[in-house]
């Protein structure tokens, strides 16, 4: 990669910018100063700005994140703040959400920069299971759970939901294991047997599930077999 371009990515400037920056001898690699904006790096070389070390990718990135409360899954909000500002990694702007979660909904966010990863995630064609906690406002009735699993008819929508499988955990909470990704789905598949969704957590994503050592806020890497998972959806 040319050295221009490693400093635009990782300070999140411009190429002229990160030109000027290097011929103003900012720049240094191996501990020298470099001010040819062409440099041809190397993986093994350790650039630095201003005496502050820049790591260089190697490869894509995976991260499970336990999202809290009143934080929005897109890169950019200008109205309120994202998930990526629990992540203190290098160029942290270039992974997206693998399948969001709407801003008062907790618990599992897949991030990556992979884009053809989250997208065996996130197409209809692959069925990847989501298993969600829900708090319910009223006690589940007890045909929900039959209901879910022929499938229900969502408000505007033509064709039932896939089915679903619901576990009672207590008559105001119960697990709902989900295939699809429709807008709102889980809140608005209670509203379609007259129930309302008071709190939601995602629990688990195919094979992935969240960490129950990771508090609200915090985030790892994924395990390789954990990326494997991915790639065996509808296989």
């Amino acid at each position: 990669m040319r050295l221009d371009k490693f400093i635009a990515q990782q300070l999140g400037v411009s190429r002229a910018i990160a030109g000027r920056l290097i011929r103003g001898s900012h720049v240094t690699v191996d501990g020298d100063i470099v001010r040819d904006s062409a440099f041809k790096l190397q993986p093994d070389h350790q650039v630095e700005y201003e005496g502050n070390s820049l790591t260089q990718q190697n490869g894509p990135r995976y991260f499970m994140l336990n999202k809290p409360e009143g934080y929005v899954c897109s890169t950019d909000d200008p109205d309120h703040p994202t998930v990526l500002y629990f992540l203190d990694v290098p160029v942290a702007y270039k992974l997206h959400a693998a399948g969001r979660l709407d801003i008062d909904t907790t618990g599992l966010v897949l991030m990556t920069d992979d884009g053809q990863w989250s997208h065996r995630i996130t197409s209809p064609r692959n069925d990847c299971e989501k298993t969600y906690r829900v708090m319910l406002d009223s006690p589940v009735s007890d045909s929900t759970a039959e209901q879910f699993a022929h499938g229900v008819q969502l408000h505007n929508e033509k064709d039932l939901t896939k089915p679903a499988v619901l576990e009672v955990i207590t008559p105001t909470e119960v697990r709902l294991t989900i295939s699809e990704g429709r807008y709102h789905q889980v809140k608005r598949m209670f509203a379609a047997v007259g129930n309302h969704v008071v709190g939601l957590h995602r629990e688990r994503i195919g094979a992935i599930a969240l960490d129950p050592e990771l508090e609200p806020g915090e985030y790892r890497p994924l395990t390789e077999e954990e990326i494997a998972s991915v790639g065996l959806l509808s296989r």
